[in-house]
């Protein structure tokens, strides 16, 4: 059996897509099937160690970016797509897979094109309450469409629809609590909060946090995944805010954390600041309450849409771009961590929203389709 992955452009599709390879491996495993061959196509490796780590080959096709605004970049990534529509077809029809799961995003169009072509069973996977235009049009014949939120199901056909949840990595849906304090240099008995601002990182949360550092650091311990890119400024800047304060070593700032460091952040953390992307799956499934701080103008406003979804469930509290300040932002963390009822109210409706099994419910659809169409 061939099974082939397609997605990427960000954690938020790449990671899912390592999720559910791992279940893949495990049902294998486990069932003692004849192990598969799977391949990630896309036009970045993204994290060439984890494809590695689960048996995936990488293979690269150009895909171009299309933009909702003008821009003369669009006249070339039209030709950029084009080109990579052929050679999908050619590197496709070279691998002929049994079945194809794809995230979506735009480095999945050229193989879901070829897909179509070569009448190739396609399985996707939808990460936020409304959907990106690659899986709103996949979804048309698509054989199986995956759905994070329910919320994403009516942009679809109902009879293929299931509500899985996102798939979430073995290694951090376990938080470690033995030896997280001394592999974070943490305090014992001071709250910790863990800000996740995306793989990239986000520069408002960042700004926002800095200058919230003198109050925050009086009563809790911060852990703040900058982004690579963010990392030697938010030092600067919290060199300078915090300078001369006896309490500084509680500001933690990281450029990225790996697996290990997210599970014993997890382990530790009473409070998550984060984005509104597929992070909300992680945070729900480690039953943590949480500050949702979506972005502003995301495409099909789809942070918005899945920051409200989540707070509905009464796991989280959301503070909209515009209104977000030090002041605004620590008064939630106070109201969140200083009310005992409130924060285990938040942390049953979390552990109740999350979906544990979405990885394993994806990979045993993959592999029952694929089984059948190799016969």
């Amino acid at each position: 059996m061939k099974i082939l992955l397609t997605g990427g452009g960000s954690g938020g599709h790449f990671y899912p897509i390592i999720a559910v390879a791992e279940e893949i491996n495990q049902i294998i495993k486990d069932e003692r099937l004849v192990a598969p061959q799977m391949f990630f196509m896309s036009d970045s490796p993204y994290e060439p160690g984890a494809l590695i780590e689960n048996n995936i080959a990488f293979v690269r096709i150009r895909s171009g970016k299309m933009r909702k605004y003008f821009s003369i970049l669009n006249l070339f990534d039209v030709i950029k797509t084009f080109v990579g529509i052929i050679s999908a077809l050619i590197k496709v029809y070279g691998i002929f897979p049994d079945v194809v799961f794809s995230k979506g995003a735009y480095a999945s169009f050229p193989v879901l094109v070829a897909s179509r072509i070569l009448r190739i069973p396609v399985i996707i996977h939808e990460s936020d309450s409304a959907p990106g235009r690659v899986n709103k049009w996949s979804g048309r014949f698509a054989e199986k469409i995956a759905v994070s939120y329910a919320d994403a199901g009516k942009f679809f056909d109902p009879s293929k629809v299931a509500v899985t949840g996102n798939p979430i990595r073995k290694e951090i849906l376990r938080p470690k609590t033995n030896g997280a304090h001394e592999f974070l240099k943490l305090e014992f008995n001071v709250p910790v909060i863990l800000i996740l601002g995306g793989s990239l990182g986000a520069q408002i949360i960042n700004e926002t946090v800095i200058n919230a550092l003198p109050a925050l650091v009086e009563n809790y311990q911060v852990i703040h995944q900058t982004g690579k890119n963010n990392i030697k400024s938010a030092m600067q800047m919290a060199d300078i805010v915090l300078a001369g304060n006896p309490k500084k070593s509680r500001y933690k700032p990281f450029d990225y954390l790996n697996n290990l460091a997210t599970s014993m952040s997890a382990g530790v953390a009473d409070l998550v600041i984060s984005r509104a992307g597929s992070t909300i799956f992680e945070i729900a499934s480690w039953g943590i309450p949480s500050i949702i701080i979506p972005i502003t103008n995301s495409v099909s406003d789809h942070q918005r849409n899945n920051a409200y979804s989540y707070a509905r469930s009464g796991a989280a509290v959301v503070i909209e771009e515009f209104n977000l300040n030090a002041h605004i932002l620590v008064s939630e963390v106070n109201r969140i961590i200083g009310n005992k009822m409130e924060n285990e109210r938040m942390r049953k409706s979390a552990k109740e929203f999350a979906k544990i099994d979405a990885a394993e419910k994806i990979a045993r659809e993959i592999i029952h389709i694929g089984l059948k169409h190799e016969r």
